[in-house]
């Protein structure tokens, strides 16, 4: 069955995104182009619903991928997101906060096979965000994660 390619909706979008760490490392979906080429990563979560504050879709968006309880850790940073993927221009603006929850059943994992809404199955790894966002490798989305990340930390 021939999958469509996906493509930014074409008007705003409101998304939460969680933190989750292990030993330093950030767990994050792979992102792939057409050509099924990996092109970055990004912390998984998803968008919130009409209704929904961000903290609940933080939590629910974790409950659907993963089959875990969050519990979503301080303040949001909050950014906007204007992207180009595959020639198709995307706006969106995303709550972005650690989360946290019982890694147990994923501890001896180094990746986690999951299912988006659409069906589609995703992979998440541990990555070390400083070998992100460096040339010839993938970047870390949304761009300017990385930096804001690298900030918060000092």
């Amino acid at each position: 069955m021939a999958t469509t390619p996906w493509r930014p909706p074409q008007h705003i979008k409101v998304k939460a995104i969680g933190l989750h760490w292990r030993n330093g490392q950030l767990l994050a979906t792979e992102v792939f182009d057409d050509a099924g080429r990996l092109t970055g990563v990004r912390p998984l979560g998803g968008g919130v619903e009409f209704g929904e504050r961000w903290q609940e879709a933080l939590e629910r968006e974790f409950q659907e991928e993963l089959g875990v309880e969050v519990e979503v850790e301080g303040p949001p940073l909050v950014m906007e997101n204007l992207y180009t993927h595959q020639g198709a221009t995307g706006h969106e603006v995303l709550f972005i906060a650690n989360v946290v929850f019982d890694a147990t059943p994923f501890a001896h994992l180094d990746h986690i096979r999951f299912r988006e809404d659409s069906g589609t199955w995703c992979t998440a790894r541990w990555f070390d965000v400083a070998a992100l966002d460096l040339p010839g490798g993938p970047a870390l989305y949304p761009a300017g994660l990385k930096q804001a990340l690298l900030r918060l930390a000092v």
